[in-house]
């Protein structure tokens, strides 16, 4: 191929980016924008019972900062606390039980399922032990929180009289996840703006007449569901209509299958950024960002090679395409690539600056986004691979070849 050649393909792919990103700006539920937060309601006159569900498995050290708060909410109704120790080998239910004991607030039950049967993935089946333990309650509504999430005093009450105000049955708050090594900075805020891309928040919220909750413009779309499995109110009718969690036991993305099961059966559900929401959890180094990513990666392409295969060429053409264009552009003298892929750049950045300002990063990181891509869509690849040696999905040292393996201790 001669280099006029090359440089027309290299033009004819970058204008192809560049529509790509006008489509994305405008025409995917304004994912990029960042104000889809819980809304502050007047509070119910009664307010309902709830019950807390925390699975752990080995979070000795998230607890002290995650679990005191959670028990010192200041919620006016009934509420219970079920911690359920999932197998853990570092103390975790007694250290539980030993933080209850330092301060008054709520009550606080530590439970132990034992090992999960075949079919079960990751945390579900010590959820439906809390969930069983719960029903003896009568709770109306459910809040799934993991043991690495840090509630604010106000955030079951605001949980609460958002889903009640709103008639929804699952309310749920991305976690602000922490941002302070250099890797958490580059790859965090991306983690969720990729999430938003898949399941923007906007459509989430819409139900079949196209309200939503007053959580932004309306729409027609209703089959988009998602939810952040760290911090999830759940309407109890709405998870025994939708046999929650026994209906999505093989779902390694659990929170998502949570919100489609949901919203499959008629229910309504809304996701937001959460202000008051902060996960503990630390991922200092790029191997533990790495290996939160690539564990259920291959699992959100439902283990198809074809999706794998458009997911890469899509990443590429979306992501890397501008940079390249711009040097390649630059290189060859070719003013039209250069400036197709500097506009697809701009754009591209210009959508991420919203999420750093969210995670109060510099804007400056924003350049980097293709960067950041290339390393999702490396994670993603190792995903795959990694499914394919027999590994599959992992949880806590747990892994899952296949939906109906049999988890292997590790």
């Amino acid at each position: 191929m001669s280099a006029d050649a090359w440089t027309s393909v290299v033009t004819v792919v970058t204008a192809l980016s560049l529509a790509a990103w006008l489509w994305l700006l405008l025409a995917r539920g304004f994912f990029w924008r960042t104000d889809v937060r819980l809304p502050l309601l007047e509070e119910p006159d009664a307010w309902p019972s709830v019950c807390v569900v925390v699975p752990a498995r080995d979070e000795a050290a998230m607890l002290p900062a995650s679990l005191p708060p959670l028990l010192a909410q200041d919620y006016p109704g009934r509420v219970e606390v079920f911690l359920i120790d999932d197998g853990s080998t570092d103390g975790t239910g007694e250290l539980a039980c030993e933080l209850a004991r330092r301060q008054e607030g709520l009550p606080l039950t530590v439970a132990s399922p034992g090992g999960p049967p075949a079919g079960w993935t990751g945390k579900l089946w010590a959820v439906r032990h809390g969930i069983e333990l719960a029903r003896a309650c009568e709770p109306e509504y459910l809040l799934l929180t993991d043991a690495d999430i840090a509630h604010a005093p106000d955030s079951l009450r605001r949980l609460v009289a958002a889903a009640g105000a709103g008639g929804f049955d699952v309310v749920s708050q991305m976690a602000r996840l922490r941002v302070e090594s250099v890797w958490e900075r580059l790859v965090v805020p991306a983690f969720v703006y990729f999430f938003a891309q898949l399941y923007p928040f906007r459509w989430i919220g819409e139900d079949r007449t196209g309200a939503n909750g007053g959580t932004g413009p309306t729409g027609t779309r209703t089959r988009t569901a998602a939810a952040a499995g760290g911090c999830v109110l759940l309407r109890t009718e709405a998870a025994e209509r939708a046999r929650i969690p026994d209906a999505i036991r093989h779902a390694v993305i659990d929170d998502v299958a949570l919100a489609r099961a949901v919203k499959g059966g008629g229910g309504r559900v809304w996701l937001g950024l959460a202000d008051r929401v902060d996960s503990v959890r630390p991922y200092p180094r790029l191997r533990h960002l790495w290996r939160m990513v690539s564990r259920s990666a291959y699992a959100q392409l439902r283990h198809n090679p074809l999706l794998l295969a458009a997911t890469v060429a899509g990443l590429a053409l979306v992501y890397l395409v501008p940079p390249v264009a711009v040097v390649v552009g630059a290189a060859t003298g070719s003013t039209t690539a250069a400036v197709l892929g500097a506009a697809s750049w701009l754009v591209m950045a210009g959508t991420y600056v919203p999420m750093l300002r969210y995670y109060r990063q510099p804007v400056w990181l924003a350049p980097l986004l293709p960067f950041t891509a290339f390393l999702y869509l490396l994670m993603t690849v190792d995903s795959a691979v990694q499914h394919y040696r027999g590994r599959g999905a992992a949880w806590k040292g747990r892994t899952y070849a296949r939906p109906d393996a049999v988890p292997e201790e590790g």
